[in-house]
């Protein structure tokens, strides 16, 4: 019973961590996608869309509607970050010894009514773009946000190795 415990338990913490790296992979695809859309970075590197349509074969109509969803949604999202900045600076100026707690408070407040704009409008953003996918291009995304997620752990655990070791080597 106790060991069924466990397994259902290790069952559970596998189906949360899965659900989080889809979440992590998509994180990181609205992500890249909510900075700044340019045609093309400097030294003539692909941008974001580019890149994605390499990853998971975009055809020229799915990239032209994401560059038109990214591009509606962009300018909202940057006054909004500004906005942003701007409440964390006003914050900052309240680290004083004659702080005002209500002012700091309301900015707060402020501050997260605006962070949660953002994030929201990121979401719809990136569940837009998901929109144009094809299940075989989600399919495909999801197979390299996996991938990249596995090299990320395997960096991660080398450098704890690696930490590891020069903490024995001082000993």
């Amino acid at each position: 019973m106790y060991v069924g415990g466990i397994q259902i338990v290790a069952t559970l913490l596998t189906e949360t961590f899965m659900k989080l790296v889809k979440l992590f992979g998509t994180a990181l695809v609205a992500l890249s996608l909510s900075v700044p859309a340019m045609a093309q970075q400097s030294g003539g590197q692909p941008d974001q869309v580019d890149q994605l349509a390499q990853m998971v074969g975009l055809t020229e109509d799915q990239q032209t509607e994401i560059r038109a969803i990214i591009d509606e949604m962009q300018g909202e999202i940057g006054e909004l970050r500004q906005e942003a900045r701007a409440l964390q600076q006003q914050m900052q100026g309240e680290i004083k010894s004659d702080f005002d707690e209500a002012a700091i408070r309301e900015q707060a407040k402020e501050l997260g009514e605006v962070t949660g704009e953002i994030a929201a409008l990121s979401t719809l953003m990136q569940a837009k773009v998901d929109s144009v996918f094809t299940q075989e291009q989600r399919d495909e995304l999801d197979k390299r946000m996996q991938q990249m997620q596995q090299q990320m752990q395997q960096r991660r655990q080398m450098q704890q190795q690696m930490q590891q070791g020069q903490g024995q080597g001082m000993q």
